[in-house]
């Protein structure tokens, strides 16, 4: 059974910083990509960054230049370390990754965690 346990959410000040933490198990974490998406108060959930398995990133582009995305494979983890926060970045974030070679209605997702960023 695949779990995805984020962590590392919080309240932070405008330009401050977090990380954000995602622990997989159950799969051979080095053989998936993995993806941060996050879902704003009466928005619908939007993707934030994505880890492939082959060791490339990808980003929104509302996020480029203050968001990276990395992964430990020895600790089956995948981060996203956030800077120059902004209070549009409040949100539930989520860990994703996929079931099959791409994104489907049977991925598997944690739980999220909370970012309030202050103004």
């Amino acid at each position: 059974q695949v779990q995805l346990v984020e962590s590392g959410g919080g309240l932070v000040q405008a330009g401050g910083s977090l990380r954000l933490s995602c622990v997989a198990s159950g799969r051979t974490f080095s053989l998936h990509s993995m993806g941060w998406f996050r879902q704003a108060a009466g928005k619908e959930r939007e993707f934030v960054a994505m880890s492939w398995r082959g060791g490339l990133t990808s980003y929104a582009d509302s996020v480029k230049g203050r968001f990276t995305i990395s992964r430990d494979n020895a600790k089956n983890t995948v981060y996203l370390q956030m800077n120059s926060l902004k209070a549009e970045d409040t949100a539930v974030y989520y860990c994703r990754s996929p079931r099959g070679t791409g994104w489907g209605p049977g991925d598997y997702w944690g739980q999220g965690t909370q970012v309030t960023v202050s103004s």
